[in-house]
């Protein structure tokens, strides 16, 4: 009986049939990955190639699979090798059994069907594919007749050779006119989506809320395509202008991995043209569908300060809790931050740390601050409303605002009320029950103490000259 090839044998065999095709493409040399916080990533690939002497093709295989061919850019690594191509073709039909069927429309294949029972083995048919659908199989055998045959029937389908212009893996394609003959290293680079990485930090403050320890991780999520083996790895923080076009959705990440560093930096930081460059000083392996993590920075205690602010105008009764810290070397950090999301807990009394909080911050350069907007206070308590509104003349109003602040906790506190004036119009604060602070043209800030159980009431008027 003839050998049965089910779908997945024959994929199988196809692979190993196109190691021949792998031999032509020498193993990796040296690779270098640059991945940018923008879904992108540049391949730099130094491989071993055979040139023949004139015109010749040579496939380079093992690159992403989200590749921008556009962005190739091929050269020797010694200069004085005469290399060119003429042409360059990128080719993405990959093997699977839905594309070897739509190869096959109108070609002769046969399928066996699975064992009826008692009646014994499967049957075969042989005959012209005429369509195919998730649901059967439509041929038209030699004598003519029609059959359709349910898929859920279906245990084998053999195909007699894999259809032209499939491939096991995607493959850059080059016409080279080459001077040099023999074996030869060049550097191919390109870009590529699907790699993406971002910064999350881990933060404890302690018990009286003033000193933060504060460790970071960078996160490397690759669904590019493909593995990059012992690769140099540099990051890019900065917003990097691109032309944009529409992409399909990325496919979900399969694997996890991380990487639980501590002790000496893992990251040498240094400015690269109007962005930050962090390049990790020991080789990595970056797989496919794989979210590796590694420590950005080990650890460090910092100065920090808890901050109530009420914004009544847009935050109703909420006082808002913030943590500030100041991104600079004798404050325990001054590295640039790359913009990423903290989470920050709080040790108990029986040691145990509790969540408390988490927010995103921005690309922050040393020495500037850092506020974390953590979540509201429960004892705090702000109210808000306009008092009265008069017309002095055509263009001149007065509108006066009482703004009234509770305290019920046990310890006193700060807080900080923000207020917001019409903006491009000119204004000027006529009477207040406490002093005030202009922030810009048209924002003011109040600092009101409160003792424990005490409510504060705060009023003033803004005259508005239109």
């Amino acid at each position: 009986m003839k050998t049965l090839l089910m779908v997945k044998a024959l994929l199988f065999c196809l692979i190993l049939g196109g190691m021949a095709l792998a031999e032509t493409s020498p193993a990796y040399a040296e690779v270098a990955v640059t991945i940018y916080n923008q879904d992108l990533g540049l391949v730099k690939d130094v491989r071993e190639l055979e040139f023949q002497k004139g015109r010749s093709l040579i496939k380079f295989t093992d690159v992403a699979a989200k590749i921008d061919p556009t962005s190739v850019h091929f050269k020797p690594v010694n200069p004085s090798d005469r290399v060119s191509i003429l042409e360059q073709n990128y080719q993405y039909d990959l093997v699977s059994s839905t594309k070897i069927l739509q190869k096959y429309v109108d070609n002769e294949i046969e399928l066996f069907t699975k064992s009826a029972g008692s009646e014994g083995e499967g049957k075969s048919y042989k005959g012209r594919l005429l369509s195919y659908s998730s649901d059967n199989v439509t041929l038209q055998e030699p004598q003519g007749a029609i059959r359709i045959v349910r898929l859920d029937e279906v245990r084998d389908l053999y195909f007699p050779t894999l259809p032209e212009g499939l491939i096991t893996k995607p493959t850059l394609v080059w016409l080279l006119d080459s001077q040099v003959k023999g074996k030869r290293k060049a550097e191919v680079s390109y870009l590529t989506g699907g790699i993406n990485w971002h910064a999350e930090y881990v933060a404890v403050v302690d018990q009286r809320d003033e000193n933060l320890e504060v460790g970071g991780w960078v996160s490397i999520d690759n669904r590019s395509g493909a593995t990059y083996q012992e690769a140099k790895v540099k990051l890019i923080a900065g917003e990097v202008h691109r032309v944009r076009e529409e992409r399909m959705p990325p496919r979900l990440a399969k694997a996890y991995a991380a990487e639980m560093a501590a002790g000496a930096p893992q990251f040498e930081e240094k400015a690269f043209f109007e962005y930050h460059l962090y390049t990790l000083l020991r080789p990595a392996t970056i797989k496919d569908n794989e979210i590796k993590q590694v420590s950005l920075f080990p650890s460090t205690d910092v100065e920090v300060r808890k901050i109530f602010t009420y914004d009544g105008a847009r935050y109703d009764k909420k006082v808002r809790v913030e943590l500030e810290f100041k991104n600079s070397e004798s404050a325990g950090l001054g590295m640039p931050l790359p913009q990423g999301k903290i989470r920050v807990y709080k040790e108990d009394v029986d040691k145990a740390l509790e969540f408390v909080g988490e927010d995103r911050i921005d690309h922050t350069p040393k020495d500037e601050k850092v506020r974390v907007f953590l979540g509201n206070a429960f004892d705090l308590v702000g109210e808000r409303q306009k008092i009265d509104f008069k017309k002095i003349g055509d263009d001149v109003t007065d509108e006066s605002y009482q703004i009234k602040l509770r305290n019920h906790k046990e310890e006193a506190v700060e807080v900080v009320v923000v207020e917001h004036l019409y903006a491009y119009t000119e204004w000027e604060i006529r009477e207040s029950t406490h002093g005030y602070e202009k922030k810009d043209a048209s924002t003011i800030e109040f600092k009101i103490s409160l003792a424990p159980d005490e409510e504060v009431v705060l009023n003033y008027t803004v005259r508005y000259y239109r």
